[in-house]
């Protein structure tokens, strides 16, 4: 038996519904809505999103290093190398195969010049470029800094990189776009 000061009540990890307001508490944000359906639409566009996106919208923070009206370039907070970039389209597609052909040679593109620059900066034999999809469900291209193939094992990358760390990168890497003249660079 439930009492009516519980009634109405359904909460989760992720929120809270009440009758007449409801509120939904997700990454330290905090919004009221006065209709719970108006408030479940919201939640579930923020839930349908992938990480990318959020981070792309700034929802989640990222550091960029490149960006323009197709694609992005941020730091991977698991990086297998240092100076390891991921490039993503804006518009979420999850599969590299099911990229349009424009699209699919811009974000190669931007790999080569983002490619060109960390070359430059780590003084690295290659930059790797991996495509594999399983952890986001949302086309990326992994540029890493390498100097043989076993630089490339995902089994090697860091549990997770200090802002720091992504930031020194990021700035060397941006200082070698901007020199290059590279249009994007942020």
């Amino acid at each position: 038996k439930s009492s009516h000061k519980n009634r109405g009540k359904q909460q989760s990890r992720n929120s809270v519904i009440k009758f007449g307001t409801v509120k939904i508490s997700r990454l330290g944000t905090r919004r009221s809505y006065k209709t719970p359906t108006y408030a479940l639409i919201i939640y579930a566009r923020f839930m349908s999103q992938t990480l990318f996106t959020r981070i792309i919208q700034g929802q989640i923070p990222g550091t960029f290093v490149y960006r323009d009206d197709l694609c992005v370039a941020f730091m991977t907070i698991n990086p297998i190398s240092a100076g390891h970039v991921l490039v993503v389209p804006i518009d979420e597609v999850d599969e590299w195969t099911d990229l349009s052909s424009e699209l699919s040679s811009h974000l190669f593109e931007v790999a080569a010049q983002i490619g060109r620059a960390q070359k430059t900066v780590f003084k690295c034999e290659r930059i790797a470029l991996i495509i594999a999809g399983f952890e986001v469900p949302h086309c990326h291209l992994h540029l890493i800094p390498s100097n043989s193939m076993a630089d490339l094992s995902f089994e090697n990358a860091a549990a997770t990189a200090s802002r720091d760390e992504l930031e020194q990168s990021s700035t060397l890497i941006i200082a070698e776009l901007r020199r290059m003249n590279v249009a994007g660079a942020l």
